[in-house]
């Protein structure tokens, strides 16, 4: 028993892991992540991601254990949605960003100058903000494209009880956290070093236009994608 119960653990990770690179994923993050303007930094943001992502994976998790396939059909199969209208939501505030569309007030405090942008980045772009921005992402991506998630709930059928269930999924979203920073970091360090004036915006401007576009087609039914092979 022992031994399977470290297996599902390894698992776990590896399912975490995989998860992080769905498409839906790494879209909405990379707004986010190619102005963060450090590797800790992005870390961070990535680590904030992937909080949100754990707290509706452990509700989805119990939901499924005291409800099993009745929730399905019924909840999962239509929280896609949300990812579509966040992921338009995110590439049209990335591109009136980028082209500097936002009205910006400037002001002095002694020889401090403040600027304060009059739009919802006010609240959520700025110093602290991004972290609770990324938070709210993770937490609407934890609603759905949990196929992973299904594949460990079936198996811990089988060897654990609700609180191992819950461990599970506390070692899933490690891979989740490891996934996401190795991705985070992997784009934006050759933009940190090289990318400069022309090169961020244009990496800035496509990552916007692939958020938009891929909330196109998810509106239109597409079913998301995953580099890896689906486990289902």
């Amino acid at each position: 028993m022992a031994y399977e119960f470290i297996a599902f653990m390894v698992l776990a990770l590896a399912l975490g892991f995989k998860h992080s690179y769905d498409a839906d994923h790494l879209v909405a993050v990379s707004n986010l992540i190619t102005r963060s303007g450090s590797i800790r930094k992005t870390s961070l943001m990535s680590m904030s991601w992937a909080a949100g992502h754990m707290v509706t994976a452990a509700i989805i998790t119990v939901l499924l254990y005291t409800f099993r396939q009745a929730i399905l059909s019924d909840l999962l199969g239509h929280l896609d949605l949300l990812v579509a209208i966040m992921l338009l939501f995110i590439g049209v505030v990335g591109l009136l960003w980028e082209f500097n569309l936002f009205h910006v007030h400037e002001h002095w405090h002694g020889l401090v100058q403040h600027r304060h942008f009059h739009t919802w980045l006010h609240g959520h772009l700025t110093k602290h903000g991004e972290h609770k921005t990324m938070f709210s992402i993770g937490i609407v991506h934890g609603l759905a494209s949990n196929d992973e998630l299904l594949v460990l709930f079936v198996v811990a059928l089988g060897v654990a009880t609700l609180s191992g269930i819950l461990l599970g999924v506390a070692v899933f979203s490690l891979g989740v956290v490891a996934g996401m920073i190795v991705f985070a970091v992997s784009l934006n360090y050759p933009m940190l070093r090289w990318g400069r004036g022309p090169v961020r915006r244009v990496v800035n401007v496509v990552v916007a236009v692939l958020s938009i576009a891929y909330a196109i087609l998810l509106f239109a039914g597409f079913e998301g994608f995953n580099p890896f092979p689906s486990p289902l």
